[in-house]
């Protein structure tokens, strides 16, 4: 049970004294560049699955 409780404790100094946490306005920029990120790449997924549709409808037709 001393091993848990110490992992416990260890943890929790590590999480308040060691770790370096974002400031807001850091924390602010890093999500809108991971939305931005993420529109982009949906964006991006959208043509290619739009296009691959015309072009598979476009093979379909020369064989009815």
């Amino acid at each position: 049970m001393n091993k848990v409780s110490n992992y416990f404790r260890d943890s929790y100094k590590e999480l308040t004294e060691k770790v370096t946490w974002p400031t807001w306005a850091q924390l602010q920029q890093s999500t809108l560049i991971v939305l931005s990120a993420t529109v982009i790449i949906m964006a991006v997924v959208a043509l290619m699955d739009l296009g691959s549709n015309e072009l598979l409808k476009l093979i379909y037709s020369f064989f009815s």
